[in-house]
C-alpha cells in the first residue's frame, strides 16, 4: 500500500509542469488567456466603478468581489449584473 501511494505521488508530481517545461505555442497560449482574464476582469471593474448602482443588480461590493473569478465572474457581470 505504501508503495501504491508514494507511486501516485510521484504520478502526480510528474503531471505538473514548470514555465520552462512549456513549448513556446503553450506558453503564449498562457499568456494570451491571462491578458484577456484580466482585460475582462479591469473593463467590468472601471464599468461596475462608473455605473450607479441603482443599474447594479445586487451590491456592489459582492459585484467586484465575483468579478475577481476567472473569466465566469466578469462574464456573469455583463450577464446578471447589469439591469437593463
Amino acid at each position: 500500500m505504501a508503495d501504491r501511494k508514494a507511486s501516485t505521488h510521484h504520478h502526480k508530481k510528474a503531471a505538473r509542469k514548470r514555465w520552462g517545461d512549456l513549448t513556446d505555442a503553450q506558453k503564449a497560449r498562457v499568456v494570451i488567456l491571462g491578458s484577456v482574464q484580466l482585460s475582462l476582469a479591469a473593463f467590468a471593474w472601471t464599468d461596475l466603478a462608473t455605473r450607479p448602482k441603482e443599474t447594479v443588480n445586487g451590491s456592489k461590493g459582492m459585484w467586484a468581489a465575483i468579478i475577481a473569478i476567472n473569466f465566469v465572474g466578469p462574464v456573469a457581470y455583463f450577464w446578471k449584473g447589469i439591469r437593463r
